[in-house]
């Protein structure tokens, strides 16, 4: 495992980079949107009107991490549930799941720690609140469903599409519409997470646990299922790379797998 570490620590720091970029954006658009005293809070005046301005800059924040450099590197996991998912399709070994797994999870909660710093006050309010993720006023029973039903089209959308050579670089941009859209219609249901990571790092911060069992259990659940389904929709036929094409350069004979292109 010491040395797995050695040779894959730059995909590694990569998860986390993506996952401290995708919260520290998160912080600083939700308290900008939320933050009574802001400019852009007082400018839009409708809940809605901000959420939806939310789905569609957070949306573009998953496409600039999929198709940034850190993204292919890595394959843009930034999720455990994701990476656990290409761990069951036999597309990143153990070793390397763990480690992955270990930088997500540091990476959201140094970011969230970092901008608890720089946003002060303003981000412990109640509207913002370190951007916590916990189930909506329907319970944390309608929270799983919802999150459920979420990271299972999501990671059944990526599947299908990375599993093709015509749409696999159309990746980044559906997993950026339904993240806006999740954010959108979602969101009031059990705070939109679909990570554990991302979770996690709120909940540590805001000293908030209520339902965090969900932003586990919903998640990882979900996406083992969409790779029981893909792989009886694609009848054993699985094409998803193991490796990012720089590795598979370095790695001629018998390449271990690291990642594979994902987006959420």
């Amino acid at each position: 495992m010491l040395q797995t570490f050695k040779n894959h620590w730059p995909h590694y720091l990569a998860e986390a980079a993506g996952l401290g970029f995708f919260m520290t954006c998160a912080s600083l658009f939700t308290t900008l949107l939320e933050y009574r005293y802001s400019p852009i809070h007082l400018a839009i005046k409708d809940p809605f009107a901000r959420l939806i301005v939310l789905g569609i800059l957070m949306g573009f924040v998953i496409a600039a991490i999929v198709y940034s450099p850190w993204g292919k590197k890595s394959g843009a996991h930034i999720n455990p549930a994701v990476t656990l998912a290409f761990w069951r399709l036999g597309k990143i070994t153990t070793a390397d799941a763990v480690f992955y797994t270990i930088f997500q999870f540091l990476g959201g909660a140094i970011a969230v720690q970092i901008m608890g710093l720089i946003l002060g006050a303003a981000y412990r309010l109640p509207s913002i609140k370190h951007v916590v993720t916990v189930p909506g006023p329907g319970g944390a029973g309608k929270a799983f469903i919802a999150e459920f039903v979420i990271s299972f089209i999501l990671m059944l959308v990526l599947l299908l599409t990375i599993n093709s050579k015509k749409t696999e670089k159309l990746a980044g941009l559906f997993a950026g519409f339904l993240i806006t859209l999740y954010l959108i219609f979602e969101s009031p249901y059990s705070g939109m997470s679909l990570n554990p990571a991302r979770s996690s790092a709120s909940a540590f911060a805001a000293r908030e646990w209520t339902g965090l069992w969900v932003y586990f259990a919903a998640p990882c659940l979900a996406m083992l299922l969409a790779c029981e389904v893909f792989r009886a929709i694609v009848k054993g036929r699985v094409e998803v790379a193991k490796v990012p094409k720089e590795e598979e350069e370095k790695e001629e004979a018998e390449p271990q797998p690291v990642a594979a292109p994902s987006a959420a």
